[in-house]
């Protein structure tokens, strides 16, 4: 396992994909831009990894993984954690990015009332900064069905990428609008709960147990999948 990771983080991933890790948590800094929204830039990272350029798909990189004195299962298993780290690094520097966003905003609404005392200054639609933590803990449910869909698709023939990709980012996208962006307008009290401290430690722990059993799930089919494949 630890050969494969390696050929993972040194072959595997495209530069493209550490840019776009690196790149888009810095939309948490746009004024009135929804916190949510910024967590699907990650699954665009997916068709880079595994098709690539000059590499993935155009290297034949699933036939020349299962060429190597390893278990097909673990092909899979590796690919896994890789995506795991993209998005846990996605997160993290989103995370560390969110004391400055809400000082941006906090700024904002300062210098609007100072020139309008009604105004409220910009206001960002969904969850807020405060519910950061909720955020992610929807956000990592997500991230986990997102993945259900794509590594099954995929692995079946070991070449679905526009397919897998397509309905990964729509799942995902529809998932995400309903509970940070629909339910703060259709519960009065949905945002301010997911706000408070130890509701969002709830989530967040639900949303790893959760995540942790989805993709158990997904490495299961996946592997059994890329099993009946002949490359």
């Amino acid at each position: 396992m630890k050969a494969l990771l390696y050929k993972e983080f040194k072959l595997s991933m495209h530069y493209m994909c550490y840019l776009f890790i690196a790149l888009f948590p810095l939309m948490i800094l746009i004024p009135s831009y929804p916190v949510a929204i910024g967590f699907i830039y990650v699954l665009t990272c997916y068709p880079v990894l595994f098709l690539g350029a000059n590499k993935g798909q155009q290297s034949n990189d699933l036939l020349f993984s299962t060429l190597l004195p390893v278990r097909k299962k673990d092909i899979v298993l590796a690919r896994i954690f890789t995506v795991l780290f993209m998005q846990l690094a996605f997160i993290a520097l989103m995370a560390a990015l969110l004391p400055l966003a809400i000082y941006l905003q906090n700024s904002l609404v300062a210098a609007a009332i100072a020139k309008d005392p009604n105004a409220t200054g910009p206001v960002t639609p969904g969850l807020p900064f405060q519910a950061f933590g909720s955020v992610v803990g929807i956000a990592i449910v997500g991230y986990a069905l997102a993945d259900l869909i794509f590594f099954p698709i995929y692995y079946k023939h070991g070449k679905s990428i526009v397919a897998s990709t397509l309905c990964t980012i729509l799942g995902f996208l529809v998932y995400l609008s309903i509970f940070t962006l629909g339910l703060p307008y259709a519960i009065p009290r949905y945002n301010a709960t997911l706000s408070i401290w130890w509701v969002q430690i709830i989530v967040v722990g639900g949303g790893i147990i959760i995540s942790f059993l989805i993709h158990l799930l997904t490495y299961k089919v996946s592997a059994k999948r890329l099993e009946l494949v002949d490359l």
